[in-house]
């Protein structure tokens, strides 16, 4: 089973999104998804969009990012003092540090710009992220991926993603 760590913040919004999208796109029974909000509200949020478990705060997220294979959230993750404050520096060193795979959402809420980064809109970032993690669950269960379209749509550049977006 692939652990799966979701940090949000705030209103816990983008989290929500990011769990619903991960529960129509994998399996419950191989995907088990734990909310971490830095506060009650973020992690509710999430619980509802279907997470099967949730903590909140700081001791909560450094306790169970070193516990998980994957941790999703935005680059605000790794960034002290970020999401208004909410995120401490404990927190963004906890994730720099754990060992399992980061793929974040490069908003610029904290003023952070990454040089090649996608302007795609969030909705379409946010499907990227998830393939990306339906790719991770496929090379852990040794599912060849070279002829799998799905895993075409998160490789740089993105454009059979746009185009697919474009189709649909």
């Amino acid at each position: 089973m692939l652990r799966v760590a979701v940090i949000d913040g705030q209103g816990g919004g983008i989290g929500r999104v990011i769990v619903e999208k991960l529960r129509k796109a994998l399996p419950k029974e191989e995907v088990e998804i734990i909310a971490l909000g830095t506060n009650a509200i973020a992690t509710a949020e999430m619980l509802r969009a279907g997470a099967n478990d949730g903590a909140s705060g700081e001791n909560a997220l450094v306790f169970n990012v070193e516990r998980v294979d994957v941790v999703l959230g935005t680059i605000a993750s790794v960034i002290a003092h970020s999401m208004l404050g909410e995120f401490t520096p404990r927190m963004a060193e906890a994730v720099a540090r754990s060992s399992a795979k980061k793929i974040l959402l490069h908003l610029n809420r904290a003023n952070v710009e990454i040089v090649g980064a996608s302007t795609e809109p969030l909705p379409h970032l946010i499907d990227m992220m998830i393939n990306q993690v339906a790719e991770e669950l496929r090379q852990r269960k040794g599912v060849e991926t070279k002829d799998n379209p799905a895993s075409e749509t998160w490789r740089p550049g993105f454009s059979l993603s746009r185009r697919r977006l474009a189709e649909s």
